[in-house]
């Protein structure tokens, strides 16, 4: 699926070009870009419809509505500069 969207008379455009069991080849403002799923793990076992349901999010970011997912640009362009963190809170412990 790709959406194109206006903004500031400049076309931007996201669309999935490949989904396999190791990630997914996003092209977007005309880059292409894979996310491996060491690095999104929570896409590994969505739905195709919602993988494939990709948007611009302003001029520098993408979403997944349908999975409540967002990515900055910058984050694929040079993803050793967002490492792939869990934070935990005391929350987490509860009931342990």
């Amino acid at each position: 699926m790709q959406t194109t969207s206006k903004s500031n008379s400049a076309s931007t455009s996201a669309s999935v070009l490949m989904i396999n069991a190791q990630g997914i080849m996003l092209s977007v403002q005309g880059q292409d870009y894979f996310l491996s799923y060491n690095r999104i793990p929570w896409m590994q076992d969505a739905p195709i419809r919602s993988v494939l349901n990709v948007q611009m999010s302003g001029p520098e970011a993408i979403e997944w509505p349908d999975l409540d997912v967002d990515l900055e640009l910058d984050s694929l362009r040079h993803p050793e500069r967002y490492p792939l963190v869990i934070k935990r809170n005391e929350l987490d412990f509860v009931g342990l």
